[in-house]
């Protein structure tokens, strides 16, 4: 009975591959221990008081959640995300985007929920107070890995909404995901699973050679 060779060039490739898993699921254990710190000081954030409105992104920690407020010359445009309301219903959030001067970023306010999401909000700027948020992220966890991805532009959650709109749900550390855990067992599972289905196949008895008669 004669052993079986290992492949080298496909042995490297699969421990490659696994050591990138390992290395995705290690980072996102970090990751968790980061969201945690930073969701314990931005819980006490909606108690303190009123800041100025921040213009550029990142949002700092000690900003997220406070009270704030801006003034919307007026909304060049709208988009809708999935929300829920201070009533606890559900619907369509609606964020204005507003000019805020003759330069300058702009900003962006979370206005109020509706149940269509086709509504078009009797409302074209003025002063708003609310508190301050990041915008919806829509980033992929692939750049965010590469550090591809773009900081997430701060938003102002309305305190109260325009007439058609509920008002939303003022901002809590409970709606902030923090799935690192699942991210980092998820990880951790596809190497394991790899490791596995490559012992398997090595152990594969080798296909005879064709029968030359």
């Amino acid at each position: 009975m004669t052993s079986r060779r290992i492949p080298l060039f496909a042995s490297i490739i699969v421990a490659g591959a696994v050591l990138v898993m390992i290395g995705l699921g290690i980072w996102q254990l970090q990751r968790r221990g980061e969201k945690e710190a930073m969701l314990a000081l931005a819980s006490a954030n909606p108690t303190k008081p009123t800041v100025s409105f921040p213009q550029m992104a990142p949002v700092p920690v000690e900003l997220l959640f406070r009270r704030s407020s801006l003034h919307c010359l007026n909304v060049v445009g709208w988009q809708t995300e999935a929300g829920r309301a201070a009533d606890g219903s559900v619907g369509y959030r609606y964020i204005a985007q507003c000019s805020t001067g003759a330069e300058g970023p702009g900003a962006l306010v979370a206005l109020g929920v509706a149940k269509q999401p086709d509504l078009k909000p009797d409302w074209s700027g003025g002063q708003v107070k609310g508190w301050i948020s990041e915008e919806p992220d829509h980033r992929t966890l692939l750049s965010r890995f590469t550090a591809n991805a773009l900081p997430l532009r701060p938003m102002l959650i309305a305190g109260s909404a325009p007439q058609g709109l509920k008002p939303i749900a003022p901002p809590s550390v409970k709606d902030v995901p923090n799935n690192h855990l699942a991210y980092a067992i998820q990880w951790f599972f596809f190497a394991a699973v790899a490791v596995i289905i490559y012992v398997l196949a090595l152990r594969r008895p080798p296909t005879p050679p064709p029968d030359p008669s």
